[in-house]
């Protein structure tokens, strides 16, 4: 019996909804009647956007401050089965569109006993935003069944240069020794097997082990090593967000500065601290294997 299944999506660039579209394909095809519901922030976000625009963005984010967004019509989407929530990482967190989003009384209500799949594009750093959005499903009673990542399979250091050069300048194409910024087509391509094995869950009923059958179609890909930075960079993110709000409340003009060295840090970091990092990593990792394996269970499956 064919179902109704209702996306939730914000995009800047346009590679989130492409994401959930690859993945939503066999379901239409299938005869499943898929909607889709764009988060739409009441100042628009622009692409491509200047440096200034990008960094301003990051205490919000990180502390969950929602931007303000426009109403959603839930009208048609009352009856779905299944709900997909479609959401990229904006520094180690969920963007403040989707802080809007989770923390709207209407979709709290709506949420609640709801079947939720989340679904990421990001760059290769998603753990701590995947948890941030599993904690606002738990506090409006949503049922997660599963969730898909996305990301960008280049180098750590090589994606950070052709996000950039995305965002800000809008090449998105390869261009001499740089590969293209973002998802893979080949990636996006294969996102259309999750799509079959949701629509295998919609037609049985059965949710109980749909996270486990993505595991094995490879919709998590789950670093170790990333995530080891990406927790040690969460909690001073954490840092700098509290103390750039603090100093830069009601002085835009402290605030910018405060953000233009939390940007330098941030590069210095990357390049310089970072692999310094790693080597710690491996060289501790025969130590910790029990702990890394059993973090990896949190991390991705129920």
């Amino acid at each position: 019996m064919a179902k109704k299944i209702v996306v939730f999506y914000y995009t800047q660039t346009g590679q989130t909804l492409q994401v959930a579209q690859s993945v939503c394909l066999p379901l239409a095809e299938a005869g499943h009647t898929v909607i889709y519901k764009e988060i739409i922030p009441l100042q628009p976000l622009p692409y491509p956007c200047s440096g200034k625009s990008f960094f301003r963005a990051f205490p919000e984010s990180r502390e969950a401050i929602p931007c303000e967004i426009q109403p959603i019509d839930l009208n048609d989407a009352a009856d779905a089965s299944l709900v997909i929530i479609a959401y990229q990482v904006w520094f180690l967190s969920p963007s403040t569109p989707f802080h809007a989003f989770f923390q709207n009384a209407a979709i709290q209500q709506y949420l609640k006993g709801k079947t939720c799949i989340t679904l990421t594009g990001c760059r290769n750093m998603w753990v701590m935003a995947q948890a941030k959005v599993r904690s606002y499903l738990r506090d409006a009673a949503g049922k997660w069944a599963g969730h898909i990542v996305l990301q960008d399979r280049h180098p750590n250091l090589i994606s950070v240069i052709t996000i950039v050069r995305w965002l800000l300048y809008g090449k998105k194409e390869k261009s001499g020794w740089l590969p293209a910024a973002g998802i893979s087509a080949a990636d996006l391509a294969h996102a259309a097997v999750f799509g079959e094995i949701i629509d295998g869950a919609l037609r049985s009923g059965n949710w109980n082990n749909l996270q486990e059958q993505l595991l094995a179609a490879g919709a998590v890909h789950y670093k170790p090593a990333v995530v080891f930075m990406e927790k040690t960079g969460y909690r001073i993110f954490g840092v700098w967000a509290k103390f750039i709000l603090r100093k830069g409340k009601d002085n835009p003009a402290r605030r910018d500065f405060f953000l233009k060295l939390f940007k330098y840090y941030l590069f210095v970091v990357l390049y310089f601290i970072a692999p310094a990092g790693l080597i710690f990593f491996y060289l501790a990792c025969p130590f910790r294997y029990r702990a890394i394996r059993k973090d990896k269970v949190q991390n991705t499956a129920n």
